[in-house]
């Protein structure tokens, strides 16, 4: 356990933007899956438009560093790719 006033406090603040950190990673999992469901649906303008949208997430959570942005990137292409597949 921490000893000192700084210590404690540092605790504090790690807890505090481990949570805040998971609620991000959440959302951005949350964001993909939506996507991947319009995808699974097979109507290509809803699945265009919804990943107009999740974009949006994506960048914002890989602009906080909670993610690498060559993975949101890297994510962001292949579900572009998999809208572009459908027929």
């Amino acid at each position: 356990m921490a000893n000192s006033a700084q210590a404690r406090k540092r605790a504090r603040q790690a807890a505090a933007t481990n949570q805040r950190n998971t609620a991000l990673k959440s959302e951005l999992r949350t964001a993909i899956k939506k996507v991947r469901k319009a995808i699974t649906a097979g109507d290509k303008a809803a699945a265009t438009k919804e990943l107009q949208t999740q974009q949006a997430v994506i960048d914002r959570i890989a602009d906080k560093k909670i993610v690498h942005k060559n993975l949101a990137s890297r994510t962001k292409s292949r579900l572009a790719q998999s809208i572009k597949a459908l027929a």
